[in-house]
């Protein structure tokens, strides 16, 4: 179909119950479908939780994690897709028959399971495998691909995802509101989320800031628009473990700009039509037509020191803990 409504969620989980984020998950679902959305998103990890997942040896790690598609997560997606009409996108944490551990995000519809990504760059949790591959899919008539979280940082995955033909995006996260070495980086007082019917301005200020909406604002209109592709960003609002985040969900269209957003400071969904005539308008598929590859495929392509990178994260998860 050339006109598409999707959707995309923020809400607050629970660690490691996957019973509660199922049913927000269905709750939203429901909704959506009666709102008519084709197609609902959800954040990193929404059916298990996330950012507890730090303090969890090996052995909880396979507890918690699920084969896939038989896992009962996913099941329990496709009840709820067949009940209300609507094609869901959920994460979790994935097992396999060797005992890896993955970093997934499905896409399930009433007839099962469509698409399923492993994050490529991991870092919550010392026992997890990097996926490999990226993932691109039919959905409706739309080409779709899915990065998830620091994926989207490295811009290389977004473009190789849109030459793989993606026209729509999913970006899955858990993110802002923690400290970095970029300016005006840090985490939200929990008091202020405790506090919000009553202070709502001083939570908005933190949630909008340079912690928050003001950093996403600097790179992610920008993967829309260098692309010309659609972006759907979801991510969690409230506290997830000790730490608060603050949603910020939104759909943005070729031309970088922002076509519906979650502001409620709670859970909620917004929902904005798409046209595969922007996908033609946009900036971003002029540059990609006029791209050169032969100018850059030897430097894009050659060997780089991932140390770097796995030192980075390292420091990043010991931040965490």
């Amino acid at each position: 179909m050339n006109t598409l409504n999707i959707a995309t969620a923020q809400f607050e989980h629970k660690s490691g119950d996957k019973a509660y984020n199922l049913s927000v998950i269905e709750n939203l679902s429901v909704q959506a479908s009666q709102a008519g959305a084709n197609i609902i998103a959800f954040h990193e990890c929404s059916i298990t939780g996330y950012t507890f997942a730090r303090h969890l040896n090996r052995k909880q790690m396979l507890d918690l994690a699920e084969y896939i598609p038989q896992g009962e997560s996913i099941c329990r997606l496709q009840e709820i897709a067949a009940a209300t009409g609507i094609t869901i996108l959920a994460g979790l944490f994935e097992k396999d028959r060797a005992e890896n551990l993955y970093k997934a995000y499905v896409c399930v519809s009433k007839e099962g399971l469509v698409a399923k990504y492993r994050k490529l760059h991991p870092f919550i949790n010392p026992f997890l495998t990097p996926g490999n591959e990226y993932c691109v899919f039919e959905l409706e008539g739309w080409k779709c691909g899915i990065l998830i979280c620091y994926d989207n940082n490295i811009i290389e995955n977004v473009r190789a995802t849109t030459l793989l033909g993606a026209e729509i995006i999913f970006m899955p996260h858990v993110t802002m509101c923690t400290p970095s070495s970029r300016p005006g980086a840090g985490f939200v007082d929990p008091a202020l989320w405790k506090n919000r019917q009553a202070d709502p301005t001083s939570l908005r200020l933190e949630f909008d800031g340079m912690k928050g909406r003001a950093w996403l604002m600097k790179w992610l209109p920008a993967r829309a628009y260098d692309n010309g592709i659609y972006v759907v960003f979801s991510n969690p609002i409230g506290m997830d473990d000790d730490q608060l985040k603050n949603g910020c969900s939104m759909i943005l269209d070729p031309f970088g700009d922002i076509l519906a957003e979650c502001r409620e400071l709670g859970d909620g969904f917004a929902s904005a039509n798409i046209t595969k005539e922007k996908l033609l308008l946009a900036g971003g598929t002029r540059y990609k037509n006029a791209r050169r590859p032969a100018l850059y495929k030897d430097i894009l392509g050659r060997e780089h020191f991932p140390h770097q990178t796995v030192s980075w994260l390292n420091r990043v998860g010991q931040h965490l803990s």
